[in-house]
């Protein structure tokens, strides 16, 4: 019997296994494997095509057995395949977790390595209401942590991306582009390389913004971009744009926080302005992805996701007229919320 090669909806619910701890074993050695995998480079060791065990395990410097046993695994959970001997990828791995796929994902492997240990503190986070020490602290003590989240954070820009291209109206006059908690630069750079009138400003702290003038400059467009260190909640970003980008920023911020964003977003806008948010909205009742969403941000930044009631009131009261909620294909992507002053 041939064992199905798809993978299963793992944002649906389980509890229906017949044996309790599987559900708690084989997600968690799932887990393991690909992360142990993007570690290894073993997916992008056969994006160039199938390999014979013995060349997979050269190729990723690891013993013959190991190789054997971890491929073989991720044959049976869908992210491997076999061509007679040799092992291959299948197409949603070397569509995801490759340079020769649309987005390469693995540096979200990298940063799920480093997040793993926080997920043993999940209790003593429940009990406080919140982390000990927030996910920027932790960075402030381990340099190493911000450049592997930055990369797992471009590479979910560049998915993100074509979605914002495809919803965002920039019309000929807009020409200012304010990008909040722009980071990576990525979302500038793309706006600014489809429509040439527009300037963008990227407003973010200075940890963010370490590697952004390098990305910048590689576009061609250092003459165009712009960045201003600082925190969005009290840096002056000035006025006079005409688009503003708060992107995947929400969620790091309380319920106050948002509202005095928001206002101060409006205050900057020029008439007709357009503020996009992209974030990950607590509808009721809750999916699954949504809630193990909120669960992380419990231990890692002790923050929120917030519900589209709050984000109507918030734009509602700094005289926001026009509002417009888009649901993204797959709905994990999150939603955009457009909305003119």
């Amino acid at each position: 019997m041939t064992l199905p090669s798809h993978k299963p909806d793992v944002c649906l619910p389980t509890g229906s296994a017949e044996l309790a701890m599987l559900d708690v074993y084989m997600p968690m050695m799932k887990s393991a494997a690909i992360i142990s995998a993007g570690r290894l480079g073993l997916f992008e060791a056969l994006a160039g095509g199938a390999l014979g065990l013995v060349e997979l395990a050269a190729k990723i410097g690891s013993s013959a057995r190991g190789t054997a046993t971890l491929a073989d695994f991720l044959v049976s959970i869908g992210y491997l395949e076999k061509q007679g001997e040799a092992f291959a990828n299948t197409a949603s791995t070397q569509r995801w977790f490759t340079s020769a796929g649309r987005v390469d994902y693995t540096p979200g492997l990298l940063w799920t390595h480093e997040a793993w240990p926080m997920m043993g503190e999940l209790a003593e986070a429940v009990q406080r209401g919140g982390p000990e020490q927030t996910l920027w602290q932790a960075m402030e003590e381990r340099p190493q942590l911000g450049p592997v989240f930055s990369s797992y954070m471009a590479a979910f820009a560049g998915d993100l991306g074509p979605d914002l291209l495809k919803h965002v109206p920039i019309a000929p006059a807009q020409r200012r582009l304010l990008d909040l908690g722009g980071s990576h630069g990525l979302h500038s750079i793309r706006f600014c390389q489809a429509h040439p009138q527009l300037q963008a400003q990227i407003v973010d702290l200075p940890s963010a913004l370490t590697n952004t003038p390098a990305t910048i400059s590689a576009a061609g467009l250092s003459e165009r971009i712009s960045l201003t260190p600082g925190n969005v909640l009290d840096h002056d970003w000035g006025s006079g744009h005409d688009v503003v980008f708060y992107l995947s920023v929400a969620h790091n911020q309380t319920a106050e926080d948002n509202r005095r964003v928001i206002a101060r977003i409006a205050e900057s806008l020029n008439p007709g302005g357009l503020l996009v948010i992209h974030e990950y909205i607590e509808d009721r009742p809750l999916n699954a992805f949504v809630a193990a969403f909120r669960l992380t941000l419990l231990y890692e930044t002790g923050t929120q996701t917030h519900r589209s009631e709050d984000y109507a009131g918030w734009l509602a009261e700094a005289g926001f007229s026009e509002v417009m909620r888009i649901d993204l294909d797959p709905r994990e992507k999150g939603s955009l919320l457009l909305a003119r002053r």
